[in-house]
Parts: structure tokens; C-alpha cells; sequence
């Protein structure tokens, strides 16, 4: 394995590592109202709109303040990969997530690294990938990386600083505040989930006017992420979610294509409340991904 393998590995990991905790990404902040109307509404026998029920799910799933939560990604060829584990977000964004890569050309390039398995740490203000001892052996025996949110937005451009804004500013509901926000939603129908019972929505998002919605990007930002999405050829997402008679999030489904094939999200919420104690690795074992970045090719 060379540098070169070590810098790509370390780019690839920047963005899948993310996406397992986007499994559970939005703002904190409300959509707006307070919800108590269409609380009583239903609570009194009336019926409630989809967008009434969204906005309760909406307000009990953000102040719910942590869960566990499972799901599965494919991006195209680039990568499939499973994610399981517990977040918090109520006080920033924290928790610990054991990531399975399973298929695509980044588990081809864990394989190089002797793993297809490594644990991920978020904190509030950075997150860390933990590697296996091969990659170790080409990382001056450090076996963490370390994503500051920072300096990944520096070296990412607007993709990199709308990542930063979510990580930052992350509860579980953001498929809910994204069908909110598209106002293309409808009720499906009732479903058991896990043997639960919840109410089935389903809508479609145009992902560029909803990162525009649902950030605090700058107007240079947001344009640079508006043409990285234009080459991905990402447009539009359908997402489909079901909560049960708590009002909680139990499980989302996003789809969308890319120029690498068919992106997928299923994820899947439980424990609400649940205790979540995340600890920074060891300094000493951990190695900043600008300082991979920075290695030149092995000759």
C-alpha cells in the first residue's frame, strides 16, 4: 500500500463517514409553529393533514435528544455500507457508529487497508474515523483520523461547508423538515415497522432549493454546491418516512440518482432518549486527515 492509497482513503472516508451520521441530519432549529394546535386537534378526535402530522414529528423527534440508530447507504459503484450505533444532539452533535463497508470501489480500498470495518466517532467539532493497523503502519503508527469540520469545509469548497453545517446542526428529522419544506407530501397509509405501528409519508425534494432552505451557507457556497450537484447530476429525492403514535421518526427511505448510479438511504430509529458517551481517541494515536492530504506519493 502506498501514500497514494493512504490520501485516498482518507478523502473517501471525509464523505461516507458523514453520510452514516446524515442518516440522522438536519437543523435543530423549528419549522415553525408550535405544534400544540395540531396536537390538540388530534388529541380532540379531528383529523390531521399530512403537513400537521409532519410538523408534530417534526418537534417530537428534534427534542427527543438522542437515539439509536441503523441504517444502509449505496451510492452508485462508489460504495455500500451498513451503520449502527447511537447520536445525541442536544448539545451539538455527538455519538459513535460501527460502519460496514459492503460493496463498491470503497470497500475494494478498506480491503487494501486489512478491514471493511472501522468505528466513527462524532464530536461537535470534528469527527474521527478509526482504521485498522495496516493503515497504521502508513500513518506513523496512528491508527484515528481526524476530521475537523473546519478544515473540511476549507478543502471541500460548498460541499464541504454545507457537511460542516450539518454535522454541526443534527437531530434525526431531517427528512421530516425536508418534505415540510417541499410541501409535496402525502399520507400512504398505515404500516407495521419493526412490529410497530406508524403512518406512512412519501414526497419528492429538489435537493439544491433544500440545501439553500435548510442552511446557513454563504451565496458562494451555496453556488459551489449547486454546481458540484449539477455534475453529480443530483436533482431531485424521493423520500419516504413513517412515525409511529408518538409522533417519533421510526424509519426513512431517500432515493435519488447520480452520474454513479442509484444513491439510496434506509434508515431506521430507536430508544429515543437514549444515553450516548462519546470520548476524543487518544491524541497520540490520531493523525489529522489535512497531514495525510499533504503526504506525496510513495516512489
Amino acid at each position: 500500500m502506498t501514500s497514494t492509497s493512504v490520501r485516498r482513503v482518507a478523502v473517501s472516508i471525509a464523505v461516507v463517514t458523514a453520510l452514516a451520521g446524515a442518516a440522522a441530519c438536519s437543523s435543530p432549529e423549528s419549522s415553525g409553529g408550535s405544534g400544540k394546535d395540531d396536537r390538540a386537534g388530534r388529541e380532540g378526535g379531528a383529523a390531521v393533514g399530512p403537513l400537521a402530522a409532519l410538523r408534530l414529528a417534526e418537534k417530537s423527534t428534534s427534542s427527543a435528544d438522542s437515539a439509536r440508530v441503523k441504517s444502509t447507504t449505496t451510492m452508485g459503484t462508489m460504495m455500500s455500507m451498513a451503520a449502527d450505533g447511537a447520536l445525541d444532539w442536544s448539545d451539538g452533535y455527538t455519538g459513535t457508529m460501527t460502519i460496514e463497508y459492503t460493496g463498491g470501489t470503497m470497500a475494494d480500498q478498506m480491503r487494501q487497508m486489512g478491514t471493511t470495518t472501522m468505528e466513527a466517532r462524532y464530536l461537535p467539532d470534528a469527527y474521527y474515523a478509526r482504521m485498522g493497523d495496516t493503515f497504521a503502519d502508513q500513518a506513523g503508527g496512528k491508527h484515528w483520523i481526524k476530521y475537523d469540520y473546519d478544515a473540511l469545509a476549507e478543502a471541500a469548497g460548498g460541499s464541504g461547508a454545507y457537511m460542516k453545517d450539518q454535522m454541526q446542526n443534527t437531530t434525526p428529522n431531517q427528512s421530516v423538515k425536508l418534505l415540510l419544506a417541499s410541501g409535496d407530501v402525502k399520507k400512504v397509509g398505515e404500516e407495521t415497522v419493526r412490529g410497530e405501528k406508524t403512518t406512512h409519508y412519501s414526497g419528492t425534494v429538489e435537493v439544491a432549493d433544500l440545501a439553500e432552505k435548510n442552511s446557513d451557507l454563504t451565496e458562494k457556497q451555496l453556488a459551489d454546491l449547486k454546481k458540484q450537484l449539477q455534475r453529480a447530476q443530483i436533482t431531485t429525492e424521493t423520500i419516504d418516512i413513517w412515525v409511529n403514535d408518538r409522533d417519533l421518526l421510526v424509519k426513512k427511505v431517500e432515493k435519488g440518482e447520480m452520474t454513479s448510479g442509484t444513491m439510496s438511504q434506509t434508515a431506521y430509529y430507536s430508544d429515543y432518549g437514549v444515553k450516548v458517551s462519546t470520548q476524543t481517541p487518544p491524541a497520540g494515536d490520531t493523525v489529522d486527515f489535512t497531514e495525510l492530504l499533504g503526504k506525496q506519493p510513495a516512489v
